[in-house]
C-alpha cells in the first residue's frame, strides 16, 4: 500500500509539473503572437494559430515525457530534472522561432495567425518546434 501511495503521490507531482510547462507553452505562444490566442483559436476558428499551440504543446509534453522516463528514481530530484529539461526544451523552441522571424519576410508571428487558413510558415514553424522537441528529448535520454 505504501508504494501505492508514493507513485500516486509521483504522478500527480510529475503531471503538475508537465501540466505547468504546458501552461507556460502556451503562454510563449500568447507572447509571440499578436491578438487574444485562446479568442483567436476558439472564438475565430484561426487554424494558424491552433497548429501553433498544438505542436508547441506537442513538443512540450514530448520533452517532459522523456525527462520523466529517464528521470533519477529519488522523486525530488526527478521533478528538478524534468523541469529543467522542460525549461531548456521551451526556451530552445522560442529561440529557435525567432531566428525563423530573423530570416524571414515580416513578423512571423503576425504571419501566421493572420487569417483562418494555415498559413504555410506554419508548417515551418511546426517542424522547427517538433524536431527542437526531438532534440531535446534525445539529449535527455
Amino acid at each position: 500500500m505504501n508504494d501505492v501511495l508514493h507513485e500516486g503521490g509521483a504522478t500527480l507531482a510529475y503531471g503538475a509539473l508537465g501540466i505547468a510547462l504546458m501552461a507556460l507553452g502556451y503562454l510563449v505562444v500568447e507572447v509571440t503572437t499578436p491578438g487574444r490566442l485562446g479568442h483567436q483559436i476558439w472564438t475565430e476558428g484561426n487554424r494558424g494559430a491552433a497548429l501553433l499551440l498544438s505542436v508547441k504543446l506537442l513538443g512540450t509534453g514530448a520533452i517532459v515525457t522523456t525527462a520523466i522516463v529517464t528521470s533519477d528514481s529519488d522523486l525530488s530530484e526527478g521533478l528538478v530534472d524534468t523541469a529543467v529539461y522542460g525549461l531548456l526544451g521551451i526556451v530552445l523552441m522560442i529561440v529557435a522561432f525567432y531566428l525563423l522571424d530573423l530570416i524571414t519576410p515580416g513578423r512571423l508571428g503576425a504571419t501566421l495567425v493572420d487569417g483562418a487558413a494555415v498559413h504555410p510558415a506554419g508548417w515551418v514553424v511546426a517542424a522547427a518546434d517538433l524536431a527542437v522537441a526531438a532534440i531535446v528529448a534525445g539529449a535527455v535520454s
